[in-house]
This record gives C-alpha cells, sequence and structure tokens, in this order.
C-alpha cells in the first residue's frame, strides 16, 4: 500500500524586502508563507520520535531566514529558494511553496497575490504526476 503523508506549514508570516521596485526593498512588507511537504512518516509514527521526521519548528525559521534574508525581485525567486531549504532534507520528496505577497504594489483592491512551486527529487517526478 502506497502512503501519501504530508507536513504542512501555514501562515508563517515574516518581514522581507522582496519585490521589483526600490521602495518595497527600502520599507520591506510581510509575506506569509505555506509550505507542504511530502514524505514517508511511517517511521515516525512507529517511533514517535521526531529525529525520525522533519522537525516543523526548525523547518520554519529556516524558511523565516530565507524571506528575512537576501532580497529578489520575484516572489517566484522566494518560493523557489524556500522549496530548495525543504529539499535538503532527503526524506522530503515532494515540497509545495505558496509564497502570499498581499501588500503588493497594486494600484486596485485585492486580497491577495501568491505564487505556489512544487519541486521534487528526480525519482518521484512518475509518482508525483501520478497522484
Amino acid at each position: 500500500m502506497d502512503f501519501i503523508d504530508e507536513i504542512a506549514l501555514t501562515g508563517l508570516t515574516v518581514f522581507g524586502r522582496h519585490g521589483v521596485y526600490d521602495h518595497e526593498r527600502e520599507n520591506g512588507q510581510e509575506f506569509t508563507i505555506d509550505v507542504r511537504l511530502r514524505l514517508p512518516l511511517q517511521r515516525a509514527a512507529a517511533s514517535d520520535d521526531v529525529a525520525d521526521t522533519v522537525h516543523y519548528g526548525e523547518l520554519a525559521e529556516k524558511v523565516a531566514a530565507v524571506v528575512a534574508g537576501e532580497p529578489v525581485n520575484l516572489i517566484e525567486t522566494l518560493a523557489a529558494r524556500i522549496a530548495d531549504v525543504a529539499l535538503e532534507d532527503e526524506r522530503v520528496e515532494f515540497a509545495t511553496v505558496t509564497v502570499h505577497k498581499p501588500h503588493a504594489p497594486i494600484p486596485l483592491t485585492f486580497a491577495d497575490v501568491s505564487v505556489t512551486v512544487t519541486r521534487g527529487r528526480p525519482h518521484s517526478a512518475v509518482e508525483f504526476s501520478a497522484s
């Protein structure tokens, strides 16, 4: 039997200085990040040991460091960098990252702007497309 296990971290809000415009880099703004990891969790469930899973507190700190770190022009780039950090743990098969930019410089009323990327390990691509 195949398992489709996930760890989700949603609504992580971090101040960053990302954007195309100078004022976005100078003033900064809050970004909200959602991360979903697909990985096998049977071992962690059986052992009841945090060492057998992705520690979501540590993941949150790593994601926050990326958002608060080096500015980029596009939230697409930011999302890809966060996915790369999530995939540093070899147990993670896929990482789906959504970067929300609710204060984007758009002169109209809107609720949110977001970009979502999904990245995975090469051996996992076939498995992901079949689900």
